[in-house]
C-alpha cells in the first residue's frame, strides 16, 4: 500500500530492532469487507503478516498483537487462530471491541515485532 491522503501512514515501520505494524483490516484488495467470522480473522492476520514482511519481519518475530473487533464473540475463533499461527512463541495480545472499523471491516490487527537477538 502506498501512502495517500486516505492512508497517510506507513504500513510497517522498523525502528532499530523493532517493527511497528499499522492496523490491518479484514478487507480484500479492493477494500471490500471479507465475510465470514474466521475468514475475516484470517484476512486481517494475512494483511498484518504482509505488512510485517515489508519491514523484513515474520510472525515468529511478533511480541505483541492487538485485535480490534466489532463483535467480542469472535474471541473463541481468534483464540483458535492464535494457537494455530503462534504455536511456538506466543506473543502478548489484547482483544478489544470497537463500535466500527474502516471500510466496514469486522477485524483489525496491529502488531509489534522484535527482530534483534533473543
Amino acid at each position: 500500500m502506498s501512502v495517500s491522503s486516505d492512508h497517510p501512514y506507513s504500513p510497517a515501520k522498523r525502528v532499530g530492532d523493532h517493527i511497528y505494524v499499522s492496523g490491518a483490516l479484514s478487507v480484500d484488495k479492493n477494500y471490500e469487507p471479507v465475510s465470514g467470522r474466521r475468514e475475516a480473522l484470517d484476512a486481517a492476520l494475512a494483511r498484518m503478516t504482509e505488512r510485517l514482511a515489508t519491514a523484513d519481519g515474520t510472525v515468529d518475530d511478533v511480541v505483541k498483537l492487538t485485535y480490534f473487533v466489532t463483535d467480542l464473540s469472535l474471541r473463541e475463533e481468534a483464540n483458535e487462530q492464535f494457537e494455530e499461527h503462534f504455536a511456538q512463541a506466543r506473543p502478548a495480545r489484547t482483544f478489544v471491541e470497537a463500535s466500527a472499523l474502516p471500510y466496514g471491516a469486522t477485524v483489525e490487527i496491529d502488531a509489534i515485532a522484535y527482530v534483534g537477538e533473543r
